[in-house]
């Protein structure tokens, strides 16, 4: 991509002060370049809002809000998806003093309701009438809860939602609105926001975070990967999620880029085509569904068509260690403009054909999946944090990227390896502590002000190389101490499983909980002449048997501890709301294995295979 007239246009930390400043500084500095792109699904068509509309429409929720009795201090929540209105309130409360909590639309009603009242939250904006009506039950009895604002409630409001006379419409809402007040917040440490973690061992945790815990990790981001005022972001993330909203929300209004939101993650592949985007933030579970289905289709074609797609990979694979000074030039890659235009060429292309950069985050990317997507000449850049630190630590770049590792350091940020190898971090971004929960907070942060991330590294020429996570090691009977992720995360490349739990706690072997995949099940009760929706299909040992070879053949390259010999299979997947999945889509390992106890007692009661 020739950037030969892309401009960059950084605002600095101390130019902006508090994130409401930094938004007030992008209005002022580029007006009439445009800030957001989204959908409108009533005059189907993509429109474009500029940096001065944003700011206008920033002072009438500044307004409204004003007017609701709320200090400098108090909590408002945010339940909706990512939009512009997104925006306008968290940067009309912000401007307020106000301390804006996100919430995830597809949390459990039960989860939010335990937000809302764990931070004593007093006005609430959520999306849509219905995603109201799910949550009302159970935050009915909540005292401080005063205001509900409703942005979409197309049919009106039914009896029951208008009978509550805290719920209002947003467009009466705003039309009330009084004077413009003052900017009520001018000190970067201030507390900005409080992010409920995911919680996938107990309760959410209340992340604080300042203005300047934010404002300097997208500052120092910048320092690691250049972003201009021409980029456009693809914004599909959740921007409850810690990652969306610092790197995918302040960044880009820090570079002066633009934002586009995504319709859904059913329609992204849409969206890519139809957005262009330069610029895209992701967690791993969405290049490893890319890569699945890839693996699929390639099941179905013929084996030449298997070996060019492999002789791409590896040749672009080869260009990619060429560029980064690691490799010497060879013949060889005169194939590539014939190999990109017949295969890598129509697969970047469903991205857009425009992507300058992509960043994966959240989780760690199997290497198989990066090696693929940057050997076909998608950019991946694997990064690494956690919500306590606003969120991210180490980030490759695109000079110097390694994708076995989680990048180098941030600007300002410190790393060393602790005892049993747990990374160690101090940074400009961390945390003020969790909210009401001073126990916790010095749990993870110790008296010389060290975090502990809890999880185990190695660091090498300045690269951080996530090994394992001190919390998931399995310990067998024998002593032996098993990391689970990295296989978990092996093992759902087979595009036959969706979802992998492995399990060998205190027991002598190991074995997997598989979610297979729909249509995978159907192809597999066919080959073996099961009735695909009997569930004692699920139980045929031929089917076992071959789903433990195929887990085999995704772990020959692990070391000789990670042999799965018995597996349970399911049809039913882990989600949010069967209360297995966090909101962030991570797997609640206990709840996981009390659903399935009596299964596992079956399989390590008749041994192994």
């Amino acid at each position: 991509m020739l950037m030969t007239q892309w401009n960059e246009d950084i605002i600095s930390v101390e130019g902006a002060g508090t994130l409401y400043g930094l938004f007030a500084a992008r209005v002022r500095r580029t007006p009439d370049t445009v800030a957001y792109r989204s959908y409108d699904s009533h005059a189907r068509i993509w429109q474009d809002t500029t940096w001065r509309d944003m700011g206008r429409a920033v002072e009438r929720w500044r307004s409204a809000l004003s007017v609701e009795g709320l200090a400098p201090g108090d909590r408002v929540a945010i339940h909706s998806r990512n939009c512009k209105e997104w925006v306008m309130f968290d940067q009309a409360a912000m401007s307020l003093g106000l301390v804006v909590v996100p919430l995830y639309v597809d949390d459990r009603p039960e989860n939010i309701a335990y937000i809302l009242e764990d931070a004593a939250v007093s006005l609430l904006l959520v999306n849509e009438a219905t995603h109201w009506k799910n949550i009302a039950p159970v935050c009915q009895q909540l005292e401080e809860l005063q205001r509900v604002l409703l942005m979409n409630a197309p049919d009106g409001l039914s009896e029951q939602v208008s009978a509550d006379k805290r719920i209002r419409l947003v467009t009466d809402w705003l039309e009330e609105g009084g004077g413009l007040p003052k900017v009520r917040v001018e000190d970067p440490h201030a507390l900005a926001s409080i992010v409920y973690t995911s919680g996938t061992t107990g309760r959410s945790k209340g992340v604080m975070l300042s203005h300047y815990n934010m404002l300097s990790v997208a500052h120092s981001a910048l320092t690691m990967i250049d972003c201009y005022q021409e980029d456009l972001f693809l914004s599909f993330l959740p921007l409850s999620h810690t990652l969306e909203r610092t790197a995918g929300y302040y960044l880009p209004i820090m570079a002066g880029a633009t934002v586009a939101y995504a319709r859904s993650v059913a329609q992204l592949a849409e969206d890519l085509l139809r957005i262009k985007p330069t610029v895209l933030i992701a967690v791993p579970r969405i290049f490893e569904r890319v890569y699945g289905r890839i693996q699929g289709q390639l099941e179905k074609k013929p084996g030449p068509a298997h070996a060019l797609f492999k002789l791409t990979v590896r040749i672009g694979w080869q260009r990619f260690l060429i560029g980064q000074q690691r490799m010497n030039w060879g013949v060889s890659q005169l194939c590539w403009p014939v190999l990109q235009r017949l295969v890598a060429g129509k697969i970047t292309s469903r991205l857009g054909g425009r992507l300058r950069v992509a960043v994966s985050g959240g989780a760690p990317l199997p290497l198989t999946v990066a090696k693929t997507f940057i050997g076909l000449g998608v950019p991946i850049l694997q990064g690494y944090g956690l919500t306590e630190t606003s969120p991210v630590l180490s980030v490759n770049t695109l000079q110097d990227n390694d994708p076995a590792s989680v990048g180098v350091a941030l600007r300002g940020v410190d790393l060393r390896i602790g005892e049993d190898d747990e990374l160690l971090a101090r940074t400009p971004g961390m945390m003020l502590g969790y909210w009401n929960n001073h126990a916790a907070t010095a749990e993870i942060i110790d008296r010389n002000g060290w975090l502990h991330t809890g999880d185990q590294a190695r660091i090498e020429d300045g690269h951080v190389y996530i090994t394992g996570r001190i919390k998931d090691i399995l310990v067998l009977s024998n002593g032996e101490k098993v990391p689970p992720g990295d296989m978990e995360t092996a093992i759902a490349l087979d595009n036959r499983v969706d979802q992998c739990l492995v399990v060998g706690e205190g027991r002598s072997w190991l074995s997997a909980i598989l979610v297979l995949n729909p249509d995978g099940w159907l192809g597999l009760a066919h080959r073996y002449g099961l009735d695909p929706y009997a569930p004692e299909s699920l139980k045929d040992e031929r089917l076992r048997s071959r789903m433990v070879a195929r887990i085999r053949e995704q772990l020959h390259h692990f070391p000789g501890y990670a042999k799965v010999r018995r597996v349970i299979l399911t049809l039913e997947p882990w989600s949010v709301e069967n209360g297995l999945l966090t909101p962030t889509l991570k797997v609640k390992r206990l709840p996981v294995l009390k659903r399935f106890s009596v299964d596992i007692d079956e399989i390590y009661g008749s041994g192994p295979a």
